[in-house]
């Protein structure tokens, strides 16, 4: 068996911590079952906004009209886009695997790893133990149990990037933000799309407002059924039949596509890391159980990102695994601030969020909310943005931001000024003492805040 000082399970976020560990001098296992870089370089953000940019052009395109700009689009080289993405990731992940192989003290183990016992891994046959333990481990698609699933070819956040051809049509299970972003992609590219979702609202942890409005753009592009379930599915020649139940008066029907696409979350893969044999508890849907400085029920063990299930976005592992790192490293603990984490969905429009939803902001403070539309603002008015806007909600007593939301082009560089300000937990009013450039977009940001209304 070989002894390490730190093992590392899992290369997207968790290759920060292998990064430390090894300018610490220490000997460092990286266990990675899949490709190197994790789910955001290989299959998740990275590679679906090298396919979102092409689409947000043709949209450009299509509703240039509204400047007076009439503009055709001759082609969509499909089987191009797709082979860029493949090819810009396979060299960044080629970087990272040549970064790996010339590193001191590092060995990698290229396999499922399995805790065997504790602090100890099996890994292809091999036996490995660590000082410290770091479980980085990622998340999978969920597949439901829907009859026939096993007997159609249907899509994932993962497989889809191995698409040569453009399909026909596509109905996607699923309504949040892997759903709204690939149906916006496939829909710019001509696809036929059909957005399958079981609540009554796409985006259901998102401001209603926000996914009401996206819902009605979508909507004009694709077929929306929400309140909706699918009870089977079956393959039918070169075509999958979905059938599905209105959930409010039981009326069923029946989509036809090429594909099919799930996209209805995320599970840790800590079930097949078997944690329970090293002492690390997981909660009732598989998730790690951590605590406030990402130390699990095991001492010397510490999880992160997608795996503990938290909020699972790259920018949140990241800095997760800073704080593990240093937690594991200092006498002094920090803990992780979850209040300002922000998110974007790269539909069209986009959306961009940080905080509570006004209902959450509700239950536990008195609150005033402002809101904005991008045409209150000169730059708003230029781009003939009529239906996009940015919310503010802010505590009535302290001043302080709970949560801004806002859908729009920009929406994730414009939420990001007040990202600082609810991170450093500001008054709300230091959002004015810098003067904004005019007219620019930002301006939006002040409008919704000289709204405020008791709400």
């Amino acid at each position: 068996m070989k002894e390490y000082d730190v093992i590392v399970i899992g290369s997207g976020a968790g290759m920060l911590i292998v990064e430390r560990a090894v300018a610490a001098g220490l000997t460092v296992a990286l266990v990675e079952k899949g490709l190197l870089g994790g789910t955001c370089l290989n299959v998740g953000c990275i590679p679906s906004k090298m396919l979102i940019c092409p689409a947000d052009r043709i949209m450009e395109i299509k509703e240039a009209g509204k400047l007076g700009v009439e503009a055709q689009i001759t082609s969509i080289d499909f089987e191009g886009i797709m082979e860029r993405t493949r090819t810009l990731i396979a060299h960044d992940r080629a970087v990272m695997q040549r970064g790996i192989e010339h590193a001191r003290n590092v060995d990698l183990y290229r396999g499922e790893g399995m805790f065997t016992a504790e602090y100890t891994l099996a890994v292809n046959g091999a036996q490995i133990r660590g000082e410290r333990i770091f479980i980085a481990s990622g998340a999978r698609p969920v597949i439901p149990q829907i009859p026939g699933i096993n007997e159609v070819k249907y899509l994932t956040n993962e497989s889809v990037f191995d698409l040569k051809a453009r399909p026909e049509s596509l109905v996607i299970v699923g309504g949040g933000y892997i759903a709204t972003e690939f149906g916006h992609f496939f829909a710019a590219m001509g696809t036929d799309v059909t957005i399958i979702q079981r609540g009554d609202r796409l985006l259901r942890h998102e401001e209603p407002e926000l996914a009401a409005l996206l819902q009605h753009k979508l909507a004009k592009r694709m077929t929306i059924a929400t309140g909706t379930e699918v009870s089977a599915v079956r393959q039918k020649g070169a075509h999958c039949v979905v059938t599905a139940r209105d959930r409010a008066f039981g009326d069923e029907r029946e989509f036809s596509a090429e594909y099919m696409m799930i996209a209805v979350g995320r599970r840790s893969n800590a079930d097949r890391l078997k944690v329970e044999r090293t002492g690390v508890e997981t909660d009732d849907r598989g998730f790690i159980r951590v605590n406030d400085y990402l130390q699990t029920s095991k001492e010397r063990i510490w999880a992160l990102g997608d795996a503990i299930g938290k909020y699972m976005f790259r920018h949140v592992a990241n800095e997760e695994a800073m704080i593990a790192w240093h937690n594991s490293t200092h006498t002094e603990h920090v803990k992780m601030n979850y209040r300002a984490i922000p998110h974007s969905i790269y539909s069209w429009p986009q959306i961009a969020s940080v905080g509570m939803t006004e209902e959450q902001a509700m239950r536990n403070h008195k609150i005033m909310v402002g809101t904005a539309h991008f045409s209150a603002v000169a730059k708003g008015q230029a781009m003939r943005d009529e239906e996009s806007f940015a919310k503010a909600i802010v505590d009535r007593e302290s001043n302080r931001l709970l949560g801004f939301h806002i859908i729009g082009p920009h929406a994730p560089i414009l939420i990001q000024e007040v990202i600082q300000i609810m991170a450093d937990d500001r008054d709300y009013r230091a959002l004015g003492l810098g003067i904004h450039i005019h007219p620019a977009m930002s301006e939006v940001i002040l409008a919704a805040l000289r709204n405020l209304r008791a709400g």
